[in-house]
């Protein structure tokens, strides 16, 4: 398929501004989520790796309609790439996220040849197959090239060709780095802010192009286009790889900021959680996957470490009695309940937001709009009475 095809499309004004604002918001995150308590390194880089899965989910997903539950083995492929590669060649980050890319890709474009031969449940369901198919060879048949349930760790005695050539070696375990900035902390955070960004750039590219503009006819009606003879299938296939790239990406990230894998990314449950991500925020658009992944994982980290006494402190300001009914009622949905808090407010959105928070937040500036009052340009001239 053609480069201009793919990333032809121009970009407006709006796109401009839609996408100077994203930068902005992405890099200001450690401190407009200080107070929020989510501005630790650890949580905010969690925020921008799944950002990025999500994002390419949607590219499957939110464009095409494609509704896959294997995107975790991607994950997966692109995190034991990574971290061979910091093994077998150097801790520089960069060759390992290029490795995490290809080999995600590549077993992607397997994977989507033939799980695209059927549409509809059936696909979703040969996605599953494959993503418990592949949980299942990592945690026991491959299990020398994944250390099965163990997972694949740095060891002193790794290779690691290319830093012995030009890098002395110290007495621990090496850390990650990009030509000698440790990614640890913040920086670790910065480096998958910068690829969120730049994968935020080429799914607004991919959108706005001739591509992206058959991927959403193919999502309206495929059924139509082949029987106008139009050829739909090396589209989605692309669709699949492209979206299978961006968990390659996300996957070695995850390896960048802790350089471990392990056969749980691959498992099905994670290949859920993109999906709620997705339509949390809203299908088909392109901020909504990214504020969906970022309130599942708020929700996950904070909500999930509260307990009672916590509660009882956090609502001190009341009386005694209210006190206690108030940490009664919201108990069972913190601590080991978050999922309740998580699952309620996916049933409210998708009751009364069927198209996510995107929509929520298309129905505040339609009616803001509406608030707002016209002013007639000046030099009007208004009509006589009758």
């Amino acid at each position: 398929m053609a480069g201009g095809k793919l990333f032809g499309g121009s970009l407006s004004r709006h796109d401009l501004y839609l996408l100077g604002g994203f930068t902005i918001a992405v890099l200001t995150m450690p401190l407009w989520l200080q107070p929020l308590g989510a501005g630790y390194p650890d949580l905010i880089q969690k925020f921008a790796i799944f950002g990025i899965f999500a994002i390419g989910f949607n590219i499957l997903f939110g464009m095409t309609g494609y509704l896959s539950f294997g995107h975790a083995a991607f994950l997966g492929a692109g995190s034991y790439a990574a971290v061979w590669c910091f093994k077998g060649l150097t801790m520089n980050v960069l060759p390992a996220v290029c490795c995490g890319i290809l080999v995600a890709g590549l077993f992607s474009l397997a994977m989507g040849y033939i799980s695209l031969r059927r549409t509809g449940i059936y696909f979703s369901i040969l996605t599953l197959a494959f993503a418990q198919m592949s949980y299942n060879l990592a945690y026991s048949v491959l299990t020398p090239i994944t250390n099965g349930e163990t997972g694949l760790q740095l060891t002193r005695e790794d290779p690691r060709i290319l830093d012995q050539m030009f890098v002395e070696a110290g007495d621990g375990l090496p850390l990650t780095n990009l030509f000698g900035l440790e990614m640890q902390g913040y920086p670790g955070f910065y480096f998958c802010a910068v690829m969120l960004i730049i994968a935020f750039f080429v799914a607004m590219r991919i959108e706005k192009s001739p591509f992206g503009m058959m991927l959403r006819a193919i999502k309206s009606n495929q059924v139509r286009m082949n029987y106008t003879g139009f050829n739909t299938r090396p589209y989605t296939l692309a669709a699949f790889v492209i979206s299978g790239m961006y968990a390659g990406l996300a996957g070695s990230l995850m390896a960048v900021t802790d350089p471990l894998a392990g056969a749980e990314r691959m498992q099905w449950t994670a290949s859920g959680e993109v999906v709620l991500m997705t339509i949390l925020g809203g299908a088909g658009t392109l901020v909504g996957p990214f504020l969906g992944a970022g309130i599942i994982k708020y929700l996950e980290n904070i909500f999930s470490a509260y307990n009672e006494a916590q509660l009882h402190e956090t609502f001190s300001f009341l009386p005694d009695i209210l006190n206690n009914v108030v940490v009664t009622l919201i108990s069972p949905f913190v601590g080991e309940g978050w999922h309740l808090m998580l699952g309620g407010a996916f049933m409210l959105i998708v009751i009364f937001l069927p198209g996510g928070l995107m929509e929520g937040v298309r129905r505040l500036r339609l009616l803001f709009n509406r608030l707002t009052p016209t002013r007639e340009p000046r030099g009007s001239v208004l009509p006589a009475a009758d």
